[in-house]
């Protein structure tokens, strides 16, 4: 068994090394870039009086320089992705030591409206998602919420094993999350992708081979003013009739270069993360049918992303002056990678959707992943078709630590509907929350907080929150109905395990208790399977008629005037109930 807490302090440590070596490497290249820009100085100051001298320490000094910031940019990259890995493993610390502030809660992705999401607190602060999250992408993101709400129960074995896959690769999980992190994004996945599917090409056909005449005329140029065959006038002369070329385009090209500006940094780093799909030898048949989708062509995706990421970088490259006004005047800089722009999107546009969700399923289930690695104790629920819908032992809420858990056992079987009654506070709707979210978990693979767990795939649909929708004018008691339903029309498309939670609130006891009645014998007749919390104790009498209908209790003891609860799940009906003691001993009464 794994020992992420020891594995994380490890990591920290080595990547904190390798911070402090690239550190020093960085400032040394700070400082050789500072001496090659006095060197070249100096040369043109002592070559004043001689062109040759001038040009080419110019030329020579251009290629030094861009050699040296290419290497400190790699190494500034390194820095910054050892910076991310060492936050990383902290964060993974710091959630170990319940902070789980640093994490996105999700709130964004909150659904009243959702068969059960809003009921087992999914998203917002101290929910599933932000504990469990670690997509470094907006598309991942997305993606992990689409996956922890679609309901689906299609393929869990195979979901497992992916999930046990890349639980085995912390490093590589660690290595894809630093480098997705270190996109900047100014545009989103959706933008881009409408980006390159609406652009129209602005390059007329003569610039298409314009730059590459020029480029050699240029050429010819060059070793003519060395052999001192042309003077330095005319050279003068050329440069800017190169200029003034580029500049019957420069409002096409500004545009574009401000609309490729903004998608650069996300190609640079996603070429890189498809890199490191390409490259890894995935175990899970659900990982290599992702993997298929960015290697299935002649050439790899990784390659034709990269491809366009030197593009746009080279287009970015008109930003240095020096570079700019000697690469557009000698070789139409802007307008040969222009083209090239446009005949990537031309030939690649429609791939580009498709390479991106391979990403994000990628960042989504790296959260999964890691999510099973830290929880070594944690079982993979094994998949049944019998009639037992659930068979669990120890079953616990996965978001309470151990030390103020209470595990508890259930078997329930399909068809098969509990009625759980208990004084306040005794632990219903935690279990009741546990049970629902040990199914979410099952149906998207996940390890589940039990000792040994049987589960037979189904649904999830709840009532465990009801408010009034003031927008639509409409009662707490209609809203409650109006969930209701909902889940007796789900009921009749496929087959839910119904989670409820003291339902019929908004009506009177006598009302409540024969609706509840109904309600129950209703969902019977239908051959549903699930929990009901209560704390009307006439409702446990339809137990005695209906045998598909058992009940469950949690107790609550008053010793030496004290209010105990053991939180345990027991077979019966609760006789102990605490609202007159807890009103008495708070001086309410």
């Amino acid at each position: 068994m794994n020992d992420p807490h020891k594995f994380y302090r490890e990591q920290k440590s080595l990547h904190t090394l390798s911070l402090k070596k690239v550190q020093r490497q960085l400032a040394i290249s700070s400082m050789v870039r500072l001496l090659v820009f006095f060197i070249i100085v100096v040369a043109v100051y002592i070559g004043y009086s001689n062109t040759k001298i001038i040009i080419g320490s110019i030329v020579i000094g251009i290629i030094a320089f861009l050699y040296l910031v290419t290497r400190h940019g790699h190494l500034t990259y390194d820095k910054k992705k050892l910076e991310k890995l060492i936050a990383i493993n902290q964060l993974e610390l710091d959630v170990f030591a319940d902070d789980i502030s640093k994490l996105p809660s999700g709130k964004e992705f909150i659904d009243t409206a959702h068969p059960y999401s809003h009921d087992i607190d999914l998203f917002g602060e101290r929910s599933f998602f932000q504990y469990a999250n670690r997509t470094t992408t907006l598309a991942g993101k997305n993606k992990l919420a689409t996956i922890l709400t679609a309901n689906s129960i299609n393929d869990i074995p195979g979901k497992q094993e992916a999930i046990k896959n890349l639980s085995k690769l912390p490093e590589w999980r660690q290595d894809f999350s630093a480098t997705a992190s270190l996109v900047h994004v100014i545009a989103s996945v959706p933008v881009i992708q409408k980006w390159l599917q609406n652009y129209t090409p602005f390059v007329p056909k003569i610039m298409r081979v314009l730059p590459a005449i020029v480029s050699v005329i240029s050429a010819v140029m060059i070793v003519l003013l060395f052999l001192d065959s042309i003077t330095f006038n005319m050279f003068l002369i050329w440069l800017f009739i190169g200029l003034g070329i580029i500049g019957t385009q420069i409002k096409n090209i500004n545009i574009l270069y401000r609309e490729a500006n903004q998608v650069k940094d996300t190609f640079e780093q996603y070429y890189k993360l498809v890199n490191k799909i390409e490259h890894t030898v995935f175990e899970s048949s659900l990982l290599q049918e992702k993997q298929q989708l960015v290697i299935n062509d002649k050439e790899k995706a990784s390659h034709t992303l990269k491809q366009f990421a030197n593009i746009l970088d080279a287009l970015d490259k008109r930003n240095n002056m020096l570079f700019g006004v000697f690469a557009n005047g000698l070789l139409l800089w802007d307008i040969r990678q222009c083209y090239r722009i446009e005949q990537w999107i031309t030939k690649n546009h429609t791939k580009v959707t498709q390479w991106f969700e391979v990403i994000a399923f990628f960042d989504a289930y790296n959260s999964l992943g890691n999510f099973a690695f830290n929880h070594p104790d944690y079982v993979y629920p094994q998949i049944t078709s019998d009639r037992i819908i659930l068979k669990a032992q120890s079953l616990g809420h996965p978001m309470l630590s151990t030390q103020k858990r209470v595990d508890n056992d259930i078997t329930i079987n399909q068809e098969q509907f509990f009625i759980i009654t208990g004084a306040n506070m005794a632990g219903k709707s935690t279990f009741l929350r546990t049970v629902a979210l040990q199914i979410v978990m099952s149906n998207i693979g996940l390890p589940v907080c039990a000792t040994s767990c049987t589960y037979r795939p189904i649904k999830l649909i709840s009532s465990m929150r009801t408010s009034d929708s003031l927008s639509d004018d409409a009662s707490y008691f209609f809203s409650e109905l109006t969930q209701l339903k909902k889940i007796v029309d789900k009921l009749e498309e496929d087959e839910y395990f119904i989670i409820l939670d003291e339902i019929l609130k908004g009506t009177n006891s006598k009302d409540k208790a024969a609706g509840s009645r109904k309600f129950v014998e209703r969902l019977v007749t239908v051959k549903a399977s699930g929990i009901i919390a209560t704390h009307d104790l006439s409702l446990c009498e339809i137990a005695s008629e209906l045998p598909q209908v058992e009940n469950r209790f949690f107790d609550a003891q008053i010793v030496d005037d004290e209010l105990y609860f053991d939180y345990k799940f027991k077979d019966g009906v609760c006789q102990n109930m605490n609202a007159s003691f807890l009103l008495k001993k708070m001086g309410i009464v």
